[in-house]
């Protein structure tokens, strides 16, 4: 799916902002009634942040350094009813986050919707309603649980794996097949011809532009990353990629098969991004943590 840049526009699941759990165990365990009676008697009391929480308000603060317009719009797409979401507007107010669109769906998958807004990603609680947005052609990840807190600068850092996330799984199918050696061979051979793009290379590049935007006093305000298992010989590849694609990342780690929990937290990220789920357990222990369901590992 294609976008002419004029704002970042990010779709997110009532489930994927606030801390809805205890109303969701009571639909789980009472019933949709329940859980519509239950709501509507708590539709005052404001709801806690959830596990993207924090970035959403980040990303919202860019609006702040740009006088004229916003750089980002975030879009409430939520599987609520707009009487059982009226909790979920009045927590907006409550936490003074820019939100003004919604569509609240009734029980049905908010996916359709994301074309008409116009949304370069979707988070979600709902793995269901990301593989829909997959297909559709929009970036989309799976949020996974986290109660942490982004405690350091108002810089907003993205992180993403590369293979499968930023690029295609070509080259992961390789290593899924035949092994390491044989991976590094092939990337190695390769290394002049630029991967095709994951689900997320357009999201990427609409940050690279939004980049180019932000004021030039405030260059770090917004900082991208590529966290890797890959390391030489296969980095050249991916280096000689983002160059065909003219786009840039601020840094990049080749961790060689090392645990990236422990570089993510270092690095300060808001918000990562990767297809294997082991490698999303273990990142959402210290950063908020994105699956994303698509690949050869999720085959």
């Amino acid at each position: 799916m294609a976008f002419q840049f004029d704002r970042l526009v990010v779709g997110i699941s009532s489930r994927a902002l606030f801390d809805l759990d205890a109303s969701h165990q009571v639909y789980e365990q009472e019933g949709l009634g329940a859980y519509a009676r239950y709501q509507i008697e708590h539709e005052n009391d404001p709801l806690g942040p959830g596990p993207s929480f924090h970035f959403v308000r980040k990303l919202l603060n860019l609006n702040n350094l740009v006088p004229g317009g916003p750089l980002v719009e975030v879009i409430l797409l939520s599987r609520n009813s707009a009487d059982t979401g009226l909790r979920v507007f009045n927590s907006i107010q409550h936490h003074n986050l820019e939100i003004s669109r919604a569509a609240f769906c009734g029980g049905e998958a908010p996916y359709r919707y994301m074309g008409p807004f116009g949304c370069q990603l979707f988070l979600s609680a709902e793995s269901s309603d990301v593989g829909q947005a997959l297909e559709a052609g929009v970036a989309a990840a799976t949020i996974l649980p986290w109660a942490g807190d982004q405690t350091g600068d108002e810089s907003l850092r993205f992180a993403f794996d590369g293979d499968a996330v930023l690029f295609s799984d070509e080259a992961e199918q390789v290593f899924q097949a035949q092994g390491l050696d044989a991976f590094a061979s092939s990337e190695r051979l390769a290394a002049n011809e630029p991967l095709s793009g994951g689900p997320f290379k357009p999201f990427l590049a609409a940050l690279h532009k939004l980049q180019s935007r932000l004021p030039q006093d405030t260059p770090q305000m917004l900082r991208t990353a590529l966290v890797t298992a890959r390391s030489a010989p296969a980095h050249e590849r991916v280096i000689r990629t983002l160059r065909a694609w003219d786009i840039r990342v601020d840094e990049s780690l080749f961790l060689g098969g090392r645990d990236k929990a422990l570089f993510l937290q270092a690095y300060g990220a808001d918000i990562f991004f990767d297809d294997q789920r082991g490698h999303c357990q273990s990142a959402s222990e210290h950063v908020a943590t994105g699956h994303v369901p698509h690949g050869v590992t999720n085959r």
